[in-house]
């Protein structure tokens, strides 16, 4: 099992929510935008991702997912998703839980993400 950052974690994400908005690949110009770092961080971050085998680099810029990070990213936005909706359902404002989920989607367990899920399942 590959042990990534929080910040690898953001990425990955972050990859997968533009190739769904694009309908493919993606450019280190949109991710840096979209997460508001620099081009050079988030070179540093997809090689990271590339060496890890979770994300494929052309010679044109484009950045894809590989089946693996694929998988690893909707793991992770599924929890972002999960932690959102609870939030919600608490009452919290949007802005506050967007920040809130994304502080949490790093630290919280699978066991209590699965209690979470089971929750707004049944309420």
């Amino acid at each position: 099992m590959i042990k990534l950052t929080k910040s690898c974690e953001d990425y990955l994400e972050t990859i997968l929510i533009l190739q769904q908005k694009s309908c493919g690949s993606v450019k280190s110009i949109d991710i840096a935008t979209h997460l508001n770092v620099s081009k050079p961080a988030v070179t540093k971050a997809t090689n990271e991702l590339k060496d890890f085998g979770l994300i494929n680099k052309d010679l044109y810029g484009e950045i894809t997912l590989t089946e693996v990070g694929k998988n690893l990213a909707e793991k992770i936005y599924d929890k972002h998703k999960t932690i959102y909706s609870f939030l919600q359902k608490l009452g919290v404002s949007e802005e506050t839980a967007e920040e809130d989920c994304c502080k949490l989607e790093h630290a919280i367990s699978e066991e209590t993400l699965e209690k979470l899920k089971e929750f707004l399942k049944n309420n």
